[in-house]
């Protein structure tokens, strides 16, 4: 696509890039916890996206907006997060707590469509978005999702509808493992019985890989 220069994304190949880093799966399989862990041991910038200022419009987005705006309100998010991920690595390691394939498999599971079917309005996008290193895929039990659930102090309606919405944790679960499939960046992690400094050592020898 053929765009006027200001729509370009942010340069960043002039610099000495640090690892972008990307953290995946369903509400409390422990992304945030992980994410806060590596991002002190790595001395790296951690990033949420949503992040702000669409961190603060995400619940009337979520319940005044139909499918497609609401799809173009995630999306625009996903496009700042990107632009803050490519500032932030021209100073070192970028830790993201979601980013495209949460958009993806989210936005499937709500609305009643495929992971294919967002797939394909994202893509003429994708060339914006900065392409992380390695994205992990965070897997736990439905047991043990229930109870790390019940520990968390910052429940949203997301995280109920995990349970309370029939079908859409197993949509998730499904919307999850199809984009990972089909993400060249992918690395699938089981959490259970691991703690988040166990993940965190795993996680660092994949980077060791990567500079290697």
């Amino acid at each position: 696509m053929n765009l006027p220069p200001v729509y370009a994304p942010i340069p960043y190949d002039d610099f000495p890039r640090g690892f972008f880093g990307v953290l995946e799966g369903v509400s409390g399989v422990g992304k945030s916890t992980l994410a806060r862990v590596l991002a002190k041991r790595l001395e790296a910038t951690a990033l949420h996206t949503l992040t702000v200022p669409h961190e603060g419009w995400a619940q009337e987005a979520r319940l005044q907006l139909r499918a497609l705006p609401q799809f173009a309100f995630y999306l625009s998010g996903l496009l700042h997060a990107s632009d803050r991920a490519r500032q932030a690595l021209t100073a070192g390691a970028v830790i993201a707590d979601r980013y495209t394939a949460s958009v993806i498999a989210c936005h499937a599971a709500v609305h009643g469509v495929t992971t294919e079917d967002v797939t394909r309005l994202l893509a003429p996008f994708r060339d914006y978005l900065a392409r992380p290193d390695r994205t992990f895929y965070l897997r736990c039990s439905e047991d043990v999702l229930r109870e790390r659930m019940r520990s968390k102090r910052d429940l949203k309606q997301d995280d109920r509808d995990l349970f309370e919405v029939p079908g859409r944790l197993k949509q998730l679960l499904v919307n999850f493992e199809s984009v990972a499939a089909g993400d060249p960046t992918a690395v699938v992690l089981d959490t259970d019985d691991r703690s988040p400094d166990q993940l965190a050592d795993e996680i660092l020898k994949y980077m060791e890989g990567e500079r290697a």
